[in-house]
This record gives structure tokens, sequence and C-alpha cells, in this order.
């Protein structure tokens, strides 16, 4: 990852809210698993209401829409917890999570979560938090999506995933996963042809460089520029 606090846990993830107490409690609850790329936690539509609570790896969170085709929503990397809204409002699972890397991760049952936050109030204030950051972030990408032509969506969401995933290399920042064409067009809510359009022109422009589903931003700075993301963090 680009960046952690000293506990490892990138900013935004559930871990990385904790107190050490609660987080050492919390990764102690339910023994680990191990995840091939591939391999699905979580399936869309199952009656199910534990949590998954990742603490290593990066996953990708994707739904089904009405006509079969699958959307991207989001990524999760080790230090999330997902699967919690089925866990709080006893409805089936709205979206589907499968390992994009290799992956450490935990089952925790809805009453060992619920035990665990009776025990440590301050992680129920943590979890509230992370929810309503995943709202604020579906409300904004709906701003995005109406406000911002798709080539500046395309540039955003690269700009997103190379803070958040990129992995330093001499070329520049790496995505750290395979990441389709498909699966950035869905992320962007842009038509495939167009989110290829803007990786060839990202590409002459010297921003990026691809490889087989791999994408180096090269230029950071220029590729912000086509993102209209002047002076934001």
């Amino acid at each position: 990852m680009s960046f952690a606090d000293p506990a490892g846990w990138a900013p935004g993830t559930y871990l990385h809210r904790l107190t050490a107490p609660a987080r050492d409690d919390l990764q102690t609850i339910a023994p680990r698993r191990r995840a091939e790329p591939g391999d699905v936690l979580i399936h869309q539509g199952a009656l199910e209401h534990h949590v998954v609570l990742l603490h290593s790896g990066i996953s990708k969170v994707t739904v089904l829409t009405s006509d079969g085709a699958e959307a991207l929503l989001a990524i999760r990397i080790g230090g999330d917890l997902v699967g919690e809204m089925s866990a709080l409002n006893d409805r089936p699972r709205s979206a589907t999570v499968a390992a994009c890397t290799r992956s450490v991760y935990s089952v925790i049952h809805r009453q060992h979560l619920r035990t665990f936050l009776q025990r440590h109030p301050g992680a129920a204030l943590a979890l509230a938090g992370m929810v309503a950051d995943r709202l604020r972030w579906a409300n904004q990408f709906r701003v995005e999506f109406t406000a911002y032509a798709a080539k500046v969506r395309v540039a955003r969401v690269l700009v997103k995933i190379a803070l958040a995933y990129g992995r330093r290399t001499p070329a520049g920042l790496e995505i750290g996963f395979e990441l389709t064409q498909s699966e950035l067009a869905s992320l962007c809510g842009a038509a495939e042809v167009t989110a290829q359009k803007a990786l060839r022109d990202f590409r002459r422009d010297g921003s990026i460089i691809t490889g087989y589903r791999t994408v180096t931003v090269v230029d950071l700075d220029a590729l912000r520029e086509a993102a209209e993301l002047h002076g934001d963090p």
C-alpha cells in the first residue's frame, strides 16, 4: 500500500479506526482463513449475517445488474470489514465480495460482533463512521456521475486507486491488483469503449502506462489535472 498508519492499516479501514486494544481483540475473535484470487467471500443474495474481516490482500465488491452484467462497486483491502449491512439489518447480501489477490480473512459471526461492540463501545462508533463514509462515497459517486464528463471520472478513479492501493515502482504508482477495462468502466460509470479511449489518451499524454490488466500512473500531477482535482488531497 502507498500509505498506512504505524500499525500497518491504511487510513479509512475499520482496523485503522480502532484503538489498539479493540483492534487486537477483534483480530483474535475468529480463526484466520486463506483465499486465492477469485475465491468468493460473500455471495450476493445469500441469507447470512456474519461479517468478514480482511487481514491482508485486496478484494473487489461487485453486483449483478438486472441485465446480468457484473458491475464493480468498490475495492476493499486489509483492515477493512465487509458484510456489515446484512449483519445490521437482517437483509440478504447486497453484493458479492471476491478476492483479487491471495488474502487472509476471518469470518466473524454476528453474535460475536455484537459482543465485541459491547466490550468496546468506541468500536461501535467506528463502525457507524465507516458505514457513513461508505454512504458518503456512494453519494459523491452519484454527484460525479452527473457533474463530470466520463473522461474526468476515469481520471478521478485512477487517481484515487493509485493513491490508496498503488505500489511504488521505478516507473510510478502501479495499481497493485488486476483491473480490467470493463471493471474500470463500471467503477467510474462509463461505457467500456469510453474508458478505453480515456486510457489511450492518458497513455499518449504520458500520464500512465498500461500492461495486461495493469495500470501504472507515471505522472500523478498530470492525471490529477485531467481529473479536475485542483488542490484536492
